[in-house]
């Protein structure tokens, strides 16, 4: 979410329509845009989604063919990108939509979600939301914060619990690049719940919605990172208030290094929070309690985090 600045007076009573009700009401969401950043974003994540599913059928690993501009001459192709389409869109669609609705809970003005289309291995780089309104306590972005990572967890959990059962084990050919997908814990417990064993040296053939899942549970995870004005900062602070800084710092400068060891791009996510900033605005009246059911979903948020954690998220074998 984007950056904002508190130019209201403090409030000490909360309610879901306020004064900034009257600001919500006269902006005026972007439609077209949004729609037209969907759509781009919808055929640049089928193509990539039927590559996966092609090779999923063949039983070879998973990769991007360099042609694969050439399935638009064979749209009838483009077809069985669908299951991994929207099972990717669906969690980022959650996702953003549980920020934006509980925005308009509060009567506070939010874009609607913006995809990125971009030619990677989702064929994305996910979807934002820009607040255009300051919050007036801790509440709201508490709540504001935490919904989202919880909507998009509970579209990931059941996509990958009915997907990966169909995921294949196939030997490792020589000659190819393998992307392998980190196992976090929650993927770990799906295994063991349904008796999947994945032998080492052998590589798992993933039903393209578990793969969509997969990149579900990693942006959760990276969602969550408790910095900057992620959606783990926007929690942080709320519980914590100004130590929001300090926690911060604790985790690029101590808890990163240490990750490193793991996968060196951790390092990327050091650098972003540095770039984007540690700090974080204060809501228009920060003395507002949380109260315990939100500390409670605090800790749920807490549990979401860690079974989406995983100290290798991707691995390249050649």
């Amino acid at each position: 979410m984007d950056k904002f600045s508190v130019g209201l007076p403090p409030s000490s009573d909360l309610k879901p329509v306020s004064y900034l009700q009257h600001d919500f009401e006269t902006y005026r969401p972007k439609y077209k845009l949004s729609l037209f950043l969907f759509i781009i974003t919808f055929f640049s994540i089928l193509m990539v989604g039927a590559q996966y599913s092609i090779s999923y059928r063949g039983n070879g690993p998973a990769e991007i063919d360099p042609e694969f501009f050439s399935l638009l001459k064979h749209p009838s192709r483009l077809a069985i990108g669908f299951p991994f389409t929207f099972a990717l869109l669906g969690f980022f669609m959650a996702h953003e939509m549980g920020h934006y609705l509980v925005c308009r809970y509060y009567g506070i003005r939010a874009t609607l979600p913006y995809f990125i289309p971009f030619p990677n291995l989702i064929g994305t780089m996910g979807a934002f939301i820009r607040i255009k309104s300051p919050f007036r306590s801790r509440r709201e972005l508490f709540d504001v914060g935490i919904a989202g990572p919880i909507a998009g967890f509970f579209v990931a959990v059941p996509a990958l619990i009915m997907s990966l059962p169909f995921s294949k084990v196939a030997p490792m050919k020589p000659g190819f690049v393998y992307f392998l997908f980190g196992e976090s814990l929650f993927f770990k417990f799906v295994t063991k719940l349904f008796g999947l064993y994945f032998p080492p040296g052998m590589d798992i053939n993933y039903h393209p919605v578990a793969m969509a899942a997969l990149v579900g549970f990693f942006a959760t995870f990276l969602n969550l990172l408790p910095v900057g004005q992620l959606d783990g900062g926007h929690v942080i602070y709320s519980l914590f208030g100004h130590r929001h800084r300090l926690i911060s710092r604790i985790f690029v400068f101590a808890v990163v290094p240490i990750l490193m060891f793991f996968w060196r791009w951790w390092a990327v996510w050091a650098i972003i929070p540095l770039a984007l900033g540690l700090n974080h605005p204060p809501t228009a009246d920060d003395h507002i309690p949380l109260g315990s059911a939100r500390r409670a979903l605090a800790i749920f948020a807490l549990i979401i985090f860690v079974l989406s954690f995983s100290p290798t998220p991707i691995r390249i074998i050649m």
